[in-house]
């Protein structure tokens, strides 16, 4: 299976600089470990559904994911969009949990909840790169393509105006340069977003070392999203389709991918081997 990439952007750099000139080094480098653990749900999400991780790039207190989503439903993106910040939330959570059993330990993890509970609100923003923006052109689809992009980069222009707005007004007091790289992402992103490559196997070198076949009997009426939990690296996979407890034939693993590639997730096993 294909391996994702990580590249920096040099926003990132910049940001990594200016925080340890203003003493937010800690904040900066939590907000990006969080980054990663958001993003990997994400990858984590869209591997359920036929989708692979295929490049992270690393933003100013934040990540986008690229690739190939074509083909993918509206409720299946929606789920891959939601992963992300729920695995924010979840970890925010699991800080104040252990905050109530070991109370001593929150001198230390503070900064931790602060940020995954920071990115789990901020991705809730209706503005591209950000999972609220992604879901926001989703809902604006039946406008059309045009249209619903028009409108997404006019909301991200708006907050990216806003924040802008408030990294001046904060110049008075303390300048909020995190304010000031947010809103710098927000402008970058109002002409695209991420996406998602699909699943692929080579098997040219698993098979020069040799790989354990694995055969899953399942009945002929699951759908091609349905199996695709048994999918594996290191094994090659066969279906055994039944129906009922009637044997009906075997579904091989080309067979399956083919319907995969074509992004057929709906689709039932025993229309895939051709015999309903």
């Amino acid at each position: 299976m294909n391996g994702a990439k990580l590249t920096v952007h040099p926003l990132f750099l910049l940001a990594g600089v200016l925080s340890a000139c203003s003493g937010e080094l800690l904040v900066f480098l939590a907000a990006s470990v969080a980054a990663l653990e958001h993003e990997c749900a994400h990858a984590f999400a869209a591997r359920r559904y036929g989708f692979t991780l295929g490049r992270v790039v690393l933003m100013p207190y934040g990540a986008v994911i690229a690739g190939d989503i074509s083909g993918i439903g509206k409720k299946q993106e929606l789920a891959v969009l939601a992963a992300g910040p729920l695995c924010n939330l979840a970890t925010g959570f699991f800080f104040v949990a252990l905050w109530w059993l070991w109370p001593e330990t929150y001198p230390y993890t503070d900064v931790a909840a602060f940020v995954s509970f920071s990115l789990f609100a901020v991705n809730l923003l209706p503005a591209y790169p950000l999972d609220g923006g992604r879901a926001l052109r989703l809902l604006l689809a039946p406008l059309g393509e045009k249209r619903a992009k028009r409108i997404s980069v006019c909301v991200n222009i708006l907050l990216a105006a806003g924040v802008a707005g408030y990294f001046v007004w904060s110049c008075s007091t303390r300048p909020a340069l995190s304010a000031l790289l947010f809103s710098a992402l927000l402008v970058c992103g109002a002409a695209g977003g991420g996406d998602y490559r699909r699943l692929s196997f080579s098997r040219k070198k698993s098979f020069e070392r040799g790989v354990e076949e694995q055969r899953i009997c399942i009945s002929a009426e699951r759908t091609v999203q349905d199996a695709l939990r048994f999918l594996r690296a290191d094994r090659y996979l066969t279906f055994l389709l039944f129906e009922g407890e009637r044997f009906l034939c075997e579904l091989s693993e080309e067979e399956y991918l083919a319907a995969v590639e074509r992004g057929e997730y709906g689709r039932r096993l025993g229309e895939c081997a051709a015999i309903l």
